[in-house]
């Protein structure tokens, strides 16, 4: 199967590669052309059933400032890619915008990178990395730079590709809390009053913080919750408790289940526990997960960041 990133490469290479060396060489050194941003295909994600919507030939043209390209040179580099093939490798050009703006053709960067992380150079405060969704820091990293001539926009994309260690562990210590108070803790006691459907809810706020932790502990941005599982299950650490997260979240809460999902729930403790300590991020001896949260949270260099209330980054 033809995948969006290939194809965009591949319509890159044949259609606009050519077209900015012919029309545009005083423009070169200043863009940068890749894919990546919303949509499955600059993840990899994109499948036969992902290509009802937003599928299409394309790749975007990132701008620089108007001091180095001006608008008069934006709108003709428009006109010109707007002319590109609209047909290529049995692919069509939609004529239609996707929602929430356009995700190929000439953009400027500075405008790309500021929706998506607040930041056009990709220089992010403390409390811009503590606020801003991880699913938006993915998209601003995902897919692949085909061209730089500058060099800039793949500087912006390095600075953003990880937290600074000081925001994972303030992050990881959230998620942790939050793992012991709904799974280690509430679950058990909704049962007991014989709240299942609040059991279930507790199950599930148990299941998002642990995904959470397992990106954090990778290292890695979670992606929109519709391509987490998928993206967890490719990860290097843990990943095979995308299995048990998926069992918590669509199996009852009666009788022997419930047993079995407190079994689990202890387990995955045990697991994320397990890598926090091959990390080297706990000094907690214990399987309470409240207790590893504050042992993360101490660990944190930066005095001000530390003391900031353990949930702050959640």
């Amino acid at each position: 199967m033809q995948r969006g990133i290939e194809l965009a490469r591949a319509y890159w290479e044949a259609c606009g590669a050519p077209m900015l060396r012919a029309q545009f060489p005083e423009l070169l050194p200043h863009i940068a052309v890749g894919l990546f941003g919303s949509g499955s295909e600059c993840f990899g994600f994109d499948d036969e059933i992902s290509r009802d919507h937003d599928f299409e030939p394309g790749f975007m043209l990132l701008l620089p400032g108007e001091d180095a390209v001006d608008r008069r040179s934006a709108f003709l580099l428009e006109r010109a890619y707007a002319k590109l093939p609209k047909a290529f490798m049995g692919f069509e050009r939609s004529r239609m915008q996707p929602v929430g703006g356009p995700r190929h053709g000439v953009i400027r960067a500075a405008d790309f990178f500021a929706d998506k992380v607040g930041a056009p150079d990709g220089v992010l405060t403390v409390g811009q990395w503590l606020q801003t969704p991880e699913y938006a820091l993915a998209e601003a990293v995902n897919g692949e730079v085909f061209f730089d001539g500058s060099g800039e926009v793949t500087a912006i994309r390095r600075r953003l590709s990880a937290w600074p260690e000081d925001i994972r562990r303030k992050k990881l210590a959230g998620r942790l809390l939050l793992m012991g108070q709904a799974g280690q803790y509430n679950y058990s006691r909704c049962l007991v009053h014989g709240e299942t459907g609040a059991a279930q809810l507790a199950a599930i706020e148990f299941a998002r913080a642990a995904m959470s932790a397992v990106f954090l502990l990778n290292g890695v941005y979670q992606p929109y919750y519709k391509w987490a599982f998928r993206a967890m299950r490719a990860l290097p650490r843990l990943s095979l408790l995308a299995e048990l997260i998926e069992y918590l979240i669509t199996t009852d809460n009666d009788g022997d289940l419930a047993a079995a999902k407190r079994d689990v729930i202890e387990g995955m403790a045990a697991d994320v526990i397990g890598e926090l300590r091959a990390q080297g991020l706990t000094r907690a001896d214990c399987g309470d997960l409240e207790k590893h949260a504050y042992s993360v949270n101490d660990g944190i260099a930066d005095a001000q960041l530390r003391n900031l209330h353990v949930l702050a980054a959640v």
